[in-house]
């Protein structure tokens, strides 16, 4: 009989690299028991890079740490999202000038959301990632302020939640996995879970 990722992980100590309270969110939702630990990274990156490989590589970075600890039984999850407006990629804002200038550029136009994510278990790693587009309607100024103010979205990329207020009255649609904007693709993160376990045991 297969077996289902939950019982996959049984004996495993899992470890979400992360302090995303959204990421941690994910994780309880999907039954996962684990402990967040977080290493100071710097989230910089090669100016060569673009769109999915900024993500892969932050998060490449994100997992170092971890490499050297020789415990069997830890598996480390990482994760990166990144928002890419083609030629920029969107990062956290330093301040509300810097929300408002980046909501300016998504508004009344297609991004893309790519979240990269990381998996570490005895000693291999296995990256990969997803790619969801967002299509923002026109916002005004006094929408986007509105928005700032409530919401102070410094810690996330783009300027941007999709599952707070600016969601609600400012996307027209998305192509992709929701879950990957908010933060994690956890449809993909359960598929890839189970192939990495599953390796293991044969």
């Amino acid at each position: 009989m297969t077996k289902s990722f939950l019982e996959l992980l049984n004996g495993v100590d899992v470890i979400l690299a992360s302090g995303s309270p959204r990421r941690k969110a994910f994780l309880e939702e999907l039954g996962i028991p684990f402990q967040v630990q977080t290493h100071e990274v710097d989230e910089s990156y090669p100016p060569t890079l673009k769109g999915a490989d900024i993500a892969r590589y932050i998060v490449d970075q994100k997992l170092k740490p971890f490499e050297a600890k020789k415990s069997e039984k830890q598996l480390i999850i990482a994760a990166d999202t990144v928002v890419w407006k083609a030629p920029y990629c969107l990062g956290k804002p330093k301040d509300a000038k810097e929300a408002l200038s980046m909501l300016k550029q998504l508004s009344g136009a297609t991004h893309e959301v790519i979240t990269a994510v990381g998996i570490l278990y005895q000693g291999r790693s296995h990256v990969f990632y997803e790619s969801s587009k967002v299509v923002f309607k026109a916002l005004s100024e006094e929408m986007i302020q509105h928005y700032i103010q409530i919401a102070q979205p410094f810690d996330k990329a783009g300027a941007y939640g999709i599952q707070e207020w600016i969601g609600w009255v400012g996307v027209e649609r998305i192509e992709g996995s929701y879950t990957n904007i908010v933060g994690l693709p956890t449809a993909a993160l359960v598929d890839h879970l189970t192939r990495v376990l599953t390796l293991q045991e044969d």
